[in-house]
């Protein structure tokens, strides 16, 4: 019988230690590691150096990119930031993303807590039959998924009408500030 690690287990003794397999002498976690099969069909091929060159031999140097600071002569990124932010077409975007969902959120909440305080409260209306097995509680809590259904239709197309490509331009433009601010690093 094979374990998940491709290791034969002994008949009877169940799963055996690290400690049995040396002879009592405790196992150097290195050799452990390299011994380990992996059978994950999610493990990182890469990680594990199986998918790399068969001729390079050693890996290649690892690049750290230098930290965003200020560049000859120009300004730190965090500086570019707290400028797109303070500009006029950040705050249109963020009118705009508060001028819909402010509204959106008080008029679905109370709503909500209409339903549940009438729930509550006032048993007897609820509890109107409308069309037979349908009372008004019944209509009133499938209002409650379709409008939370409109809601979220309502505010991707406003979304995608309204802020999108004013949010996309000004991505844009802080990564183009961004990339000026280091040097032409990015």
């Amino acid at each position: 019988m094979q374990s998940s690690k491709g290791r034969p287990h002994r008949a009877g003794a169940g799963q055996e230690s690290s400690v049995e397999r040396l002879g009592g002498h405790a196992p150097d976690p290195a050799e452990e590691a390299a011994r380990l099969r992996y059978d994950d069909p999610w493990y990182d091929a890469l990680a594990s150096g199986w998918g790399e060159s068969e001729g390079a031999g050693a890996p290649a140097p690892v690049t750290v990119p230098r930290a965003r600071e200020a560049a000859e002569g120009g300004v730190a990124a965090a500086e570019v930031y707290l400028e797109v932010q303070r500009s006029a077409a950040f705050q249109e975007v963020r009118r705009r993303y508060r001028r819909f969902v402010v509204p959106a959120f008080a008029a679905f909440f109370a709503w909500y807590v209409g339903y549940v305080v009438a729930a509550t409260t006032a048993p007897e209306l609820m509890a109107r039959p409308v069309a037979g097995a349908v009372n008004v509680a019944l209509l009133a809590g499938l209002g409650q998924f379709l409008t939370t259904f409109l809601l979220t239709w309502a505010y991707a197309r406003h979304a995608r009408l309204r802020r999108d490509r004013a949010a996309l331009e000004l991505r844009w433009d802080t990564q183009e500030l961004t990339r000026g601010a280091n040097g032409g690093a990015s």
